[in-house]
C-alpha cells in the first residue's frame, strides 16, 4: 500500500492539465504536510483541522486565488464503516475563489461516507463550486451541503455524479442578504443497480435575488434516480426569479426515475418556473444521425454527449470543461465502471 500522501499526489480528479491547490484527505482525514503549498496561501487563506475530521477554510477579505482549491477525499479498504468529515468554508468580503471537491475510492473499498459541506459567502463574494463523486458499488456516501449568500455575493456551482452504489446529495442554498445569485447545476451517469437521490432547497428570504437550477441524469440498466427541487420565496422577498429544471434519459425500461418539483411563494412580485422531463433519446434526432452515416452506436453516444454539455458548457474554467468533457464520454462509453474506477498510479 502506498503512503497517505502517495496515495492522493497521484489521484487529481482525472484532469492532470488543471493546476490546483490540493489540500489531502485520506479516509476523511485531513493532511496538511505539504507545508510550501499553505506557506505561499497564509497572506490569503486561514485554515485549520481538528482529529474528528473537522476542517475550516477561510479565504480573507478582499482576496482573488487564481488557482483552484482542491479538495481530495480517496478513500480506501483500510476505512471503517460510517466515517463522517466535515469541512466549513467562508469566503471574505469581495473575495472570489473556486473550489474542487473530489470523492473516489480505490477498487474493491466497502465503507459509507457522510460529508458535510458549509460554505458561506460574505458581501460581494463570488466561488464556484464542483463536487465530483466517482466512487465504486460498494460505497455509500451522503452528502449535506449547504451555501449561506449574503448581499451582492455569487454562487455558481457543479454536482457531477459518475459512479457510486449509493448516493445522497442535500443541497440547500439560502439568501440572506438582497442582490445575491446562485447557478446550481447537476449531472448524474449510473447504470446497473446504482442509485442516486438529490434534493435541492432554495430559500429566498430577502428580496432582489436569483436562482437558476439545472439537473440532468442519464439511467441505464436498472439504475435508481430520484431528485426533488424545493424552492421557498418568504412573504417579504420581493423582486425574485427562481428558476428549476430537472430532465431525464432512461436507456432500458427497468431504469427509473422520480422526479418532484414544488414552490412555495408568498410573494406576488416573483418570477417563478419549473419544469421536469423523463423520456428516451429522441427518435427523430436518432433517425436523423443514422440517416447521415452515422452508426447507431455513435447517434446514441452523440446525442448523451449533447445532453450532458448543456450542464458542462456553463463551467467557465477552460480545462476544467474539456476535463470533464472527456470524463463524461470514458462514463459513456463504459471505461468509468465500478471495475475501472478512475485512474490510478499506485
Amino acid at each position: 500500500m502506498a503512503t497517505n500522501d502517495n496515495i492522493c499526489e497521484c489521484f487529481a480528479c482525472d484532469i492532470p492539465s488543471l493546476d490546483t491547490i490540493k489540500i489531502k484527505k485520506h479516509n476523511g482525514k485531513f493532511s496538511f504536510k505539504d507545508t510550501a503549498v499553505f506557506n505561499c496561501l497564509k497572506e490569503q487563506i486561514s485554515i485549520s483541522a481538528d482529529k474528528d475530521n473537522h476542517c475550516t477554510l477561510t479565504v480573507k477579505d478582499n482576496t482573488e486565488i487564481l488557482r483552484p482549491i482542491q479538495i481530495i477525499n480517496l478513500l480506501d479498504s483500510e476505512i471503517s464503516d460510517d466515517t463522517e468529515t466535515m469541512t466549513d468554508i467562508v469566503v471574505g468580503e469581495n473575495s472570489s475563489v473556486t473550489f474542487l471537491y473530489c470523492d473516489d475510492t480505490l477498487p474493491k473499498t466497502q465503507t459509507s461516507l457522510t460529508n458535510g459541506i458549509n460554505i458561506e459567502l460574505k458581501s460581494n463574494a463570488s466561488a464556484a463550486f464542483y463536487k465530483m463523486e466517482n466512487v465504486n458499488n460498494f460505497t455509500a456516501v451522503s452528502s449535506s451541503l449547504y451555501f449561506k449568500l449574503n448581499e451582492g455575493s455569487v454562487l455558481t456551482a457543479f454536482f457531477i455524479t459518475l459512479n457510486g452504489g449509493k448516493l445522497t446529495n442535500r443541497i440547500r442554498t439560502d439568501f440572506k442578504g438582497q442582490r445575491a445569485s446562485a447557478d446550481l447545476n447537476g449531472l448524474y451517469l449510473m447504470d446497473r443497480q446504482q442509485s442516486v437521490e438529490t434534493e435541492v432547497e432554495v430559500n429566498h428570504y430577502e428580496s432582489n435575488c436569483k436562482s437558476t437550477q439545472l439537473f440532468k441524469g442519464i439511467l441505464d440498466d436498472e439504475a435508481k434516480a430520484a431528485f426533488v427541487g424545493h424552492i421557498l420565496v418568504d412573504y417579504d422577498a420581493s423582486g425574485n426569479d427562481a428558476r428549476q429544471t430537472n430532465n431525464n434519459i432512461l436507456l432500458t425500461d427497468k431504469a427509473k426515475v422520480n422526479t418532484r418539483p414544488v414552490l412555495e411563494i408568498y410573494n406576488d412580485d416573483v418570477q417563478c418556473s419549473h419544469g421536469a422531463t423523463t423520456g428516451q433519446l429522441d427518435e427523430q434526432a436518432l433517425y436523423y444521425l443514422r440517416s447521415r452515416g452515422i452508426s447507431s452506436k455513435q447517434a446514441k453516444m452523440l446525442l448523451m454527449n449533447a445532453f450532458c454539455q448543456g450542464v458542462i458548457a456553463k463551467s467557465e474554467i477552460k480545462e476544467l470543461k474539456e476535463g470533464l468533457s472527456s470524463l463524461i464520454q470514458r462514463r459513456l462509453e463504459g471505461e468509468l465502471s465500478m471495475e475501472n474506477p478512475f485512474k490510478i498510479n499506485l
